[in-house]
């Protein structure tokens, strides 16, 4: 069986359209293409703005002029992850896998955050026998890497009353609010100095970690690959001079880091104790990540000598910071259960031209002023380390409103269809909604999609079942608010 055998027919003949064209985040111009030629295929309005995003417009059912306008949003660009670090998701098509009950890709993310929603929004701009009101439909760019499309909206782009957000990530679950958040970067400055000859030199991985999304899968414990090379190498500084050459570690600001490499030197007295250090350290790391992380490796091996090394005291501050740096939950939310409330992500270590050495991290809270306090607490301590730190922009948090009318609609609209009444949530991971809100306060919004895994990395897959769940909720929910009056 492949994806074209898959129900409902239209939404994965879309999906399957979509994850044949590359669109990392930042680099949307062939998906925004894809939208604007399957606009002209299908003779539907569509407009851009100055940073690209696209709002695709269909009239009313004939005899439903007077229903509110709906909003159909979902953003274009996909988190890109692959076990093969050769893979260009530049230029190659991702290749999808039916495998049970579930669609995945093979070894990279599915990119089903969010084609999926994008998939579902244009079946339903052609689909005909679906009854509704006004739609329009929103893709925003770069909602993985900065939130730029929501957070530029062109003025006058939707002009709709209600804003069904298709990026939710569970079946028979309906957010009404999210976490608002902040980046956090740490630049260290170096001088290079000649590595020493009588060092023994090494290079340390540690793969294969679970990773996953940095708000929805942070309260699972999972394992920080940028901590435990950290928490590595802080060993070694206890009772060795270590010497570092290069390190790297994680890729994007909203996952949790799957892999970490480091190459430093001892003086070659103390190899031996290296490789005893590191042989401890994987069998702790293995009992404590008992169950949570059953394919995770720590290697070593030797390598040859480098030309150059970090200065002893910007590396020992950069190890002893990385280590110390906060990362996970930071607290729960009083208000609703299981939710938490603030995390921070220590997200990526990237050695910078000119001799900086980058350190980001993403912190999130549904409150603001501990958002604030959290990314303060990550200042603090690298600024203590030494290096220079600047807070991005920000997003806000999207409050929930229970007594939401298309929250009520859609709720009604799953319980007709199947008997079970979906738990209205709050989630931790951020969403475009706070942004919109703050553009259009009148905007009435929910949040509601299939039953995802693994986003944000390679075990990224979709359960088939919810995908026909999701659509049929869709239909109805649109079909109920054509019934409507503004």
């Amino acid at each position: 069986m492949t994806i074209k055998d898959l129900q409902p027919a239209l939404v994965f003949s879309i999906f399957d359209e979509i994850t044949k064209v590359p669109r990392p985040s930042k680099k949307e111009g062939k998906i925004r293409q894809y939208l604007l030629d399957f606009a002209a295929k299908h003779d539907i309005l569509v407009k851009t703005d100055k940073v690209g995003n696209v709002v695709m417009t269909k009239a009313a059912t004939p005899g439903h002029e007077d229903a509110p306008t709906v909003i159909l949003q979902a953003h274009m660009d996909m988190v890109c992850e692959s076990n093969d670090k050769s893979f260009d998701f530049d230029n190659t098509p991702i290749t999808t896998v039916v495998d049970g009950e579930w669609l995945r890709a093979e070894g990279t993310t599915l990119g089903a955050d969010n084609g999926i929603g994008m998939a579902a929004a244009l079946a339903a701009l052609v689909d005909d026998t679906l009854v509704h009101g006004p739609l329009e439909a929103l893709f925003t760019v770069d909602e993985e890497t900065g939130l730029t499309g929501a957070n530029n909206l062109g003025e006058g782009m939707i002009s709709g009353s209600m804003l069904l957000n298709l990026d939710s990530e569970d079946d028979a679950e309906i957010f009404v609010g999210c976490a608002g958040g902040v980046d956090t970067t740490c630049l260290f400055s170096y001088n290079r100095s000649f590595a020493p000859t009588d060092y023994m030199y090494f290079k340390v991985s540690i793969e294969k970690g679970q990773g996953g999304h940095s708000g929805g899968d942070i309260h699972l414990g999972r394992a920080n690959a940028n901590k435990l090379l950290a928490r590595f190498l802080f060993s070694l500084t206890e009772k060795h001079d270590v010497s570092v050459s290069e390190i790297d570690g994680g890729n994007l600001r909203n996952a949790i880091p799957r892999a970490a490499h480091a190459v430093f030197g001892v003086h070659t007295s103390r190899k031996e104790k290296v490789v005893t250090r590191l042989n401890e350290f994987i069998a702790e790391v293995q009992n404590e990540y008992a169950g949570l992380e059953p394919t995770l490796e720590i290697k070593i091996e030797s390598v040859e000598t480098p030309e150059f090394c970090v200065d002893s005291a910007t590396s020992l501050n950069l190890i002893r910071a990385l280590y110390s740096a906060p990362h996970g939950v930071i607290s729960m939310s009083r208000d609703i259960e299981g939710l938490v409330e603030t995390s921070t992500n220590l997200a990526s270590v990237k050695m910078q031209p000119d001799n900086k050495i980058l350190v980001t991290t993403s912190q999130r809270s549904s409150v603001e002023s501990r958002k604030w306090d959290i990314a303060r607490q990550v200042e603090a301590l690298f600024e203590l380390a030494g290096a220079e730190v600047t807070h991005g922009d920000g997003y806000p948090g999207w409050a929930p409103n229970m007594k939401s009318p298309i929250m009520e609609i859609a709720r009604d609209a799953y319980k007709e269809l199947y008997g079970i009444t979906p738990a209205i949530k709050a989630i931790h991971a951020g969403l475009e909604c706070g942004l919109f809100l703050e553009k259009y306060p009148h905007l009435d919004m929910v949040s509601f999609g299939p039953t995802l895994q693994g986003v944000h990395s390679p075990s990224e897959r979709m359960h088939i079942p919810a995908v026909e769940r999701f659509w049929q909720q869709l239909r109805l929910t649109l079909t109920k608010v054509a019934d409507l009056k503004k």
